[in-house]
């Protein structure tokens, strides 16, 4: 039975952005995996499969849908551990995924507990299972590639900023675009083989700059120089925590390999600015005082009593003098401090 075919990476319109991350990704799997932020219809699947073809001998790995955590991590036969004296493990989807992808469509779906674990371990690069008092490790690094459309829910803010980038599709290709899109799907539906032998070169090259980039991005060292930048920027956002620092400066080394450079600039800090901070930035600036707010705002004269100026103040009464001895006698007068 012949391998299934996938639709080329190289081959894919547009996307740019998308495919700068998941090509970060792949020279850097310690990154922490990408999300996929977009609606139906998007090629997010097609992208995520194009990615293992970028890695040594990478294979992909869809999470089933509903799969447990027994399927996911794998299970220890205990009643082997008995009789033999030793664990018998039947592997999972994670054994399954060590040096490929691991594609996780509609993650916003899964049980939080479980998408915990899948992070877990994509930081870590080990699986660990427990049962009983028996215990077995093994290597699963792979990279993690969630997708999710927000109109079917959102993650937690816990475990959405656990992903090490994240990339938002926005807005409809032109027309041109979405023609293009059409004419090479169908190409490739047509005769794959035809298709894979037209775009080899173009794939190769792709394949190539990453492995490069993997061999560069070891001698290419995390420098204060870089950091200081990223941690100032990173408190400027306002975002939570220190993750964001340290996948920023990951995603910076990596974008300088994929440059074919030998050491982090502030045009790589910049490139890969947005996948960091794209969900961890605090949307919501820091309001203003009230006392700073009645200091800057400009005089006005004041309201006649029944109207609104046009704020939808419905009856509003006329302000009313209050002797001082009067005001204990007010239901929710403010205290004293």
């Amino acid at each position: 039975m012949s391998a299934l075919l996938h639709f080329p990476l190289a081959a894919v319109v547009g996307a740019d952005e998308l495919k700068l991350a998941l090509c970060l990704a792949a020279i850097d799997p310690a990154i922490g995996g990408v999300l996929i932020e977009g609606p139906r219809g998007m090629a997010k699947s097609t992208l995520a499969r194009g990615v293992a073809d970028l890695l040594d001998g990478g294979r992909f790995v869809t999470l089933p849908l509903g799969a447990s955590e027994e399927r996911i991590v794998g299970t220890l036969d205990l009643d082997a551990a008995l009789g033999e004296g030793r664990a018998q493990f039947s592997p999972g989807v994670l054994a399954h995924a060590h040096g490929g992808v691991l594609y996780v469509d509609e993650v916003n779906l899964l049980a939080d507990h479980l998408v915990d674990l899948l992070l877990d371990v994509a930081a870590s690069g080990i699986n660990l299972i427990e049962r009983d008092g028996l215990s077995h490790s093994h290597p699963a690094r792979f990279v993690l590639i969630g997708t999710m459309n927000p109109e079917e829910g959102e993650l937690r803010p816990q475990l959405l900023d656990r992903f090490g980038l994240k990339v938002q599709l926005e807005g409809a290709p032109a027309p041109a675009e979405r023609a293009e899109i059409v004419r090479r799907r169908l190409a490739f539906d047509a005769n794959p083989q035809a298709f894979l032998e037209h775009w080899h070169d173009a794939q190769q090259a792709l394949r190539q700059r990453c492995h490069d980039a993997r061999q560069r991005l070891v001698a290419i060292a995390l420098d204060d120089a870089a950091l200081e930048q990223i941690a100032e920027r990173c408190h400027a956002a306002g975002v939570d925590g220190l993750r964001a620092d340290l996948v920023w400066l990951r995603a910076a080394r990596a974008h300088a390999a994929w440059r074919g450079a030998t050491n982090i600039e502030s045009s790589d800090i910049d490139a890969v600015e947005h996948f960091a901070l794209a969900h961890r930035r605090r949307h919501c600036a820091q309001q203003p005082s009230a006392q700073a707010q009645s200091e800057q705002a400009p005089s006005q004269p004041p309201r006649q009593a029944g109207t609104s100026n046009g704020e939808g103040q419905w009856g509003e009464l006329p302000a009313q003098s209050i002797a001082m001895g009067e005001r204990r006698q007010l239901t929710g007068w403010p205290k004293k401090p």
